[in-house]
């Protein structure tokens, strides 16, 4: 088996049956399975993606996992060479999974890749190619210096916006909507970190690839459609919070001990404030007509 496609799915099921829909309209020589994790969906997910796609793998929890958990679980199953993390609210292309693994066979060092992804407007999806949060590059994007200054690397050192999307080249770190992992690299350095529970956990392990001798590169030779949440309605408390978290989890796990108390202190409380501001902004968008929203990410969220 060549690749290990890997999708959760929590209560979107339109979503995750045309993003599979995409997936098996794919032109490969390679060979491929698909291993659906279901986070205890409460709508028809299950019963409509095994009548559709009976040749898939389904593994239905009695409980919502969260991503990371849910992903290890199909990892453990899986056979592949490869593995890719998919996101249910993404489209691929008839292309991408024969252009990525051609990429991956030709280049043993790389642990990691990832595609180009783009939003339905057509804009790039940022986070498909990232540098580390390190405590100045979190500053610089939390606070918006980034946006101010596009072209400068100093000030981009998280979103990389300096660096042109349509060309090939290593990075930091991949986002977990696309994100495609050799065997090898998995047996070294482990699954995903279930102690996150919906962010950060494609961040950690990208760092853990890294810090392991592999290197990890960004591939724009194809595209996906990645059909990101987020309007400018009033977003659940569960994703502010799981968001912020999320920060302060990765920091205290890699960076905690090279910084001095003052450096640390000075991420958490700026990691504080910008949560104390999201909450306050997202309180004055217009409210959800849902006491409970799905997420792409196959996790449950509530307001």
């Amino acid at each position: 088996m060549d690749l290990s496609i890997l999708v959760v799915n929590y209560n979107t099921r339109q979503l995750t049956v045309d993003c599979l829909r995409s997936v098996f309209a794919s032109e490969t020589d390679y060979t491929y399975e698909v291993i659906v994790i279901d986070n205890d969906s409460k709508d028809d997910s299950v019963q409509s993606i095994r009548e559709e796609f009976p040749q898939i793998s389904l593994i239905e929890n009695r409980e919502n996992t969260g991503f990371a958990r849910a992903n290890n679980q199909g990892m453990n199953v899986s056979q592949g060479r490869y593995v890719l993390l998919l996101n249910s609210d993404t489209i691929i292309q008839q292309d991408t999974l024969q252009t990525m693994i051609d990429f991956m066979d030709a280049n043993p060092l790389t642990g990691a890749s990832g595609c180009k992804i783009i939003l339905p407007d057509g804009s790039l999806d940022k986070a498909c190619k990232r540098g580390f949060p390190t405590p100045s590059a979190s500053f610089y994007y939390a606070f918006g210096l980034s946006k101010l200054f596009p072209d400068k690397p100093k000030f981009n050192q998280y979103q990389l916006g300096y660096l042109d999307p349509d060309q090939e080249y290593p990075v930091d770190c991949l986002v977990g909507a696309f994100m495609m992992v050799r065997r090898e690299t998995i047996d070294q350095v482990g699954g995903l970190d279930e102690r996150f529970f919906m962010y950060g956990e494609d961040i950690d392990w990208c760092y853990r690839i890294k810090q392991a001798g592999w290197g990890i590169h960004y591939y724009p030779r194809t595209t996906i459609v990645h059909y990101k949440g987020g309007s400018a309605r009033r977003r659940p408390f569960k994703i502010i919070y799981e968001f912020h978290r999320a920060m302060i989890l990765f920091h205290r796990k890699h960076y905690r001990q090279r910084y001095n108390i003052f450096v640390n202190g000075a991420v958490y409380a700026g990691v504080g404030l910008k949560l104390l501001l999201s909450l306050v902004t997202n309180r004055l968008q217009p409210v959800r007509p849902a006491t409970m929203a799905s997420s792409s990410r196959g996790v449950e969220v509530k307001s």
